[in-house]
């Protein structure tokens, strides 16, 4: 018996009691690791967000264009690109020429944007991801992976879910999803981590909840 009919051989074994390929496959994974509330999830959210290194702040809805404008300006951003539908007024207090997003934007003319504005998806708390779907609030891909500073709205908790089923429950597979789990960031051989070379080098996640006082609006 050669090698191969005998490791084959062990395959039909295995497979003996499989049922036939039409059948239906049960997988028992989980929804979530464990039971959390609702502040509990936008906690964790928050922590891994950190763990990623990206930049982590909360308000409130009506602080919310003076945070961002604060953020833009700390950045020392003159120009800053947003989707079609992104609220004009989250950018009513930022100091610099703000750009729509356009088809006809070379990456050249967005390689030389100070900073982007989004929205979002969907975050997932358990794995500190952010989901961008290219909505009107999202623009296309490349704004969020030219530009060296992105800074991304999450309303919580409406927005927020514990975990991965529970965000593709919410996506639609036909539509071109963006997965940001940190800044862009990559290893070589010896472990040097090197920031922003597929997308931007800092990542600002702005939590909008209702009931936080100005005292508390954090970094």
């Amino acid at each position: 018996m050669s090698s191969r009919e005998r490791i084959l051989g062990r395959v039909r074994r295995a497979l003996a009691d499989v049922p036939g390929e039409d059948a239906p496959v049960e997988r028992g994974y989980l929804r979530e690791h464990g039971e959390r509330s609702v502040t509990e999830t936008v906690e964790l959210l928050a922590e891994n967000l950190a763990d990623y290194r990206a930049l982590v702040h909360r308000c409130t809805e009506g602080e919310l264009a003076a945070l961002i404008g604060r953020l833009v300006a700390e950045r020392g951003a003159g120009t800053v690109v947003v989707p079609a539908g992104l609220d004009p007024e989250w950018l009513s207090a930022a100091e610099a020429e703000v750009f729509p997003d356009l088809a006809e934007s070379t990456p050249h003319q967005l390689d030389g944007v100070g900073s982007v504005v989004t929205g979002c998806a969907v975050a997932i708390a358990e794995t500190g991801t952010i989901v961008l779907d290219g909505g009107p609030d999202q623009g296309r891909r490349r704004i969020t992976l030219v530009p060296d500073h992105h800074i991304c709205v999450v309303r919580v908790p409406g927005q927020v879910v514990s975990s991965v089923p529970q965000a593709l429950e919410r996506l639609d597979p036909a539509r071109p999803l963006t997965w940001i789990s940190g800044p862009s960031a990559t290893s070589d051989i010896e472990l040097d981590r090197v920031e922003g070379v597929h997308g931007p080098r800092t990542l600002e996640v702005v939590l909008v909840g209702g009931g936080r006082p100005s005292a508390e609006v954090t970094s």
